[in-house]
């Protein structure tokens, strides 16, 4: 099934077509809906209720729910890069208390590939990076000046170079970067946000390669 997942307040809103609803998980919430209004109502509902996990927004024309959650958002987009090493370790940094990956918007007429390269140079300190390609694309939501905003970060999978010394960017309020063992793995997977456990499954499949 084609589908959108946001990310709102940490918790996931996935919009498509028909679920199978025994397949959904526990404290998830499945609802048909037939007009734009009705997404105020049910944001609401996913970031008031404690207990809820998530919504799932289904409906029979995916493209026209996507563009009635759109409506009432300020789009971003921005570009990352999940880099690995020779070791097979993932380039982490540190940022507000969390552990995150290295990212960033996407300057005007920049082209996403390189922004995500850009990113990952300017946040890391790193110079000798290679892109391989996109990996995967994650959606959420944030508050800024009494706006909100939409943000959609493309992933690249890259390899850098662990010879180089990293230099986190302090001006971005980055405090450490650091290739991540599967013992980071586990530190990073247990301090980060939701939205990105896609892009380190999605890592983690790719360097398995194809079953």
């Amino acid at each position: 099934m084609r589908n959108y997942e946001v990310h709102i307040d940490g918790k996931a809103f996935i919009i498509g077509e028909r679920p199978e609803f025994q397949d959904l998980p526990g404290n998830w919430l499945a609802i048909r809906v037939d007009a734009a209004s009705e997404f105020v109502f049910l944001k609401q509902l996913l970031t008031g209720e404690d207990g809820l996990y998530g919504i799932y927004a289904f409906g029979e024309n995916v493209d026209q729910l996507w563009d009635w959650f759109r409506r009432e958002y300020h789009f971003v987009q921005a570009a990352g890069g999940a880099v690995s090493d020779g070791e097979g370790r993932l380039l982490a940094i540190h940022r507000l208390g969390r552990w995150d990956l290295p990212k960033g918007k996407v300057e005007p007429c920049e082209a996403i590939e390189a922004a995500a390269i850009r990113e990952v140079e300017e946040e890391c300190g790193l110079r000798t990076l290679r892109s391989l390609g996109p990996l995967c694309r994650t959606w959420h939501t944030y508050e800024r000046n009494g706006k909100q905003h939409l943000k959609c970060t493309d992933w690249f999978l890259m390899s850098g170079d662990s010879s180089e010394p990293l230099i986190a960017q302090a001006e971005e309020d980055i405090d450490a970067a650091r290739w991540m063992d599967p013992a980071g793995l586990a530190e990073l997977r247990r301090d980060t946000y939701p939205s990105l456990i896609a892009v380190l499954n999605a890592w983690e499949a790719a360097r398995r390669g194809p079953v």
